[in-house]
């Protein structure tokens, strides 16, 4: 099982010092990923409530500093050498199918082959209209056409594509990436997203704090990795070509003891406790989890980081 541990790429500890230290120290301490959030405005006022908190409050709504998703991406990896790098997610719609393409294949190349593309449809209307995006009830088509575009681009010397949101032949696309299938993992707890990941996908990337799909105890969790395997298998693939990640937003005395239908909730409790998950969730299938890991300052980040890794991942 690998373990990632998030950059900050927004709020006070995102200035480019900190930044670099974090990802640098959490490569050397044995992390063997970060994690990179995507929003490019955050609208003052919001019609949809934020979907991973049970208040709907979006973090950050205030305001404060916030790095564009791809560019962040490429200052992470030009200050590690070994770290991978995951999109956690890009909301695909908010680029154009051609330019993610090239701006993934660029960054695959110059980072000799570590960044997995984390993705996802969006939810923010007022942000896909500031942004001036393809119509947001359109967000689910533009996404796996997008996945079409990029995988074809990456893997064919004379690439060609006809759709509604692309066309293009004829054309050079050099150099391409690194690896020769970046791997895509899809985020969101959906009907729409598990098929998405089932059709399309190399893994599954859910969060389990989703209040209107929770998946945030074992039981909910193999419940929902059963209908992932299903769809899988309807759309003529082996669920063994489908990985399985999971993120932890918060962890341990953060969160209560109990989910809302009374089952333990993952990751809650002692560090014993959180040892005793994270090895069923291998035992479960899952290769990759990931962890907001907190702190007021660069060094308070990089020590709870470290102790995490001494006293809870190294005992996986």
């Amino acid at each position: 099982m690998q373990f990632g541990f998030g950059a900050p790429v927004s709020g006070p500890l995102c200035g480019p010092r900190d930044l670099a230290r974090i990802v640098s120290d959490g490569e050397a301490i044995g992390y063997d990923y970060c994690t990179v959030s995507d929003h490019v405005v955050i609208p003052r006022e919001l019609e949809a409530k934020y979907p991973y908190s049970d208040t709907g409050e979006f973090p950050g709504r205030a305001g404060g500093d916030r790095h564009e998703q791809m560019t962040a991406v490429t200052f992470v990896a030009a200050k590690t050498s070994k770290l991978r790098i995951v999109t956690s997610v890009t909301v695909v719609p908010h680029r154009p199918p051609v330019l993610t393409a090239k701006t993934l294949a660029t960054i695959d190349f110059l980072s000799e082959g570590r960044i997995t593309w984390g993705i996802g449809v969006g939810w923010c209307r007022e942000e896909f209209e500031a942004i001036g995006t393809e119509p947001f009830e359109e967000r689910g088509a533009v996404t796996d056409e997008t996945i079409a575009v990029v995988r074809e681009m990456w893997r064919n010397d004379n690439p060609r594509y006809s759709g509604k949101y692309a066309e293009f032949s004829n054309i050079f696309f050099e150099p391409r990436s690194v690896q020769k299938r970046l791997p895509i993992w899809v985020g969101g707890e959906s009907g729409p997203a598990l098929r998405r990941t089932a059709k399309l996908g190399d893994a599954w990337y859910p969060i389990g704090t989703n209040p209107k799909m929770r998946l945030d105890t074992l039981p909910r969790f193999e419940t929902a990795v059963e209908r992932l395997r299903k769809l899988t298998r309807d759309a003529g693939r082996d669920p063994k070509e489908v990985g399985l990640s999971y993120r932890f937003t918060q962890l341990g005395a953060a969160l209560p003891d109990k989910a809302d239908n009374g089952d333990r909730r993952l990751g809650s409790g002692s560090n014993e406790a959180i040892i005793g998950d994270l090895r069923a969730l291998e035992e479960l299938g899952v290769g990759a989890v990931d962890f907001n890991i907190g702190g007021d300052t660069a060094e308070a980040v990089i020590a709870n980081m470290r102790r995490f890794r001494e006293e809870v991942l190294a005992k996986v």
